[in-house]
């Protein structure tokens, strides 16, 4: 279930959120959607502001985003013309309807005691030979941020052993890099490419 902290921080600074500058994580984006067949369909877990899923539209894909956020996610239709679905992790149940899942800053608020089955239910929502992009703050445990958002904050270990019990993944990749976020605080990020087993 979503933190109800943390929703409330997105409910009552979504126009703040969205409009905060953001670049694009164009190097993982890219290399997610060059694994996918063209015009692919996509679930995008935590739209935000909808700007990852307006890069994905303009490339032609056809794009399902989702926020657990109402507030979020009307900022987000306002951006893509498109309705954005109002959904948590935990409600996730479509099976074998999606090329990629598209997770960028997304998971990171899932409780920890949460993330292995929402990493299953993204598993069964996968096509065989299906693609997942995430990505995380790096920590030693849960906990929240000055602005009292939760975060799973895993290390790469214990991320990686949440993926494994969740699924046989065909290919488990996590790689590591240093930027910040909408804190303003230097944060180190843990992205997980990984893809399920061809038919």
């Amino acid at each position: 279930m979503p933190d109800n902290e943390t929703l409330r921080f997105y409910a009552e600074n979504a126009a703040t959120y969205v409009a905060h500058p953001r670049q694009l994580p164009q190097h993982q984006l890219d290399a997610f959607l060059a694994a996918l067949p063209p015009s692919g369909d996509i679930l995008e877990l935590g739209t935000g502001g909808g700007q990852d899923a307006a890069h994905m539209l303009a490339r032609g894909f056809a794009v399902t985003p989702t926020d657990a956020s109402p507030e979020l996610a009307a900022n987000a239709e306002a951006l893509l013309g498109r309705k954005v679905t109002i959904m948590a992790f935990n409600q996730l149940a479509a099976v074998a309807e999606f090329d990629g899942v598209w997770a960028c800053a997304a998971l990171l608020h899932a409780p920890a005691s949460e993330l292995t089955d929402n990493i299953a239910r993204i598993h069964r929502a996968l096509r065989p030979g299906g693609h997942l992009t995430a990505s995380f703050k790096a920590g030693t445990g849960e906990g929240r941020d000055a602005l009292g958002r939760y975060y799973n904050y895993p290390s790469a270990e214990t991320l990686l052993t949440h993926f494994r019990a969740a699924a046989d993944w065909a290919a488990l990749d996590l790689t590591e890099s240093d930027g910040g976020g909408y804190d303003g605080k230097p944060t180190r990020w843990l992205w997980v490419q990984t893809s399920k087993a061809p038919a």
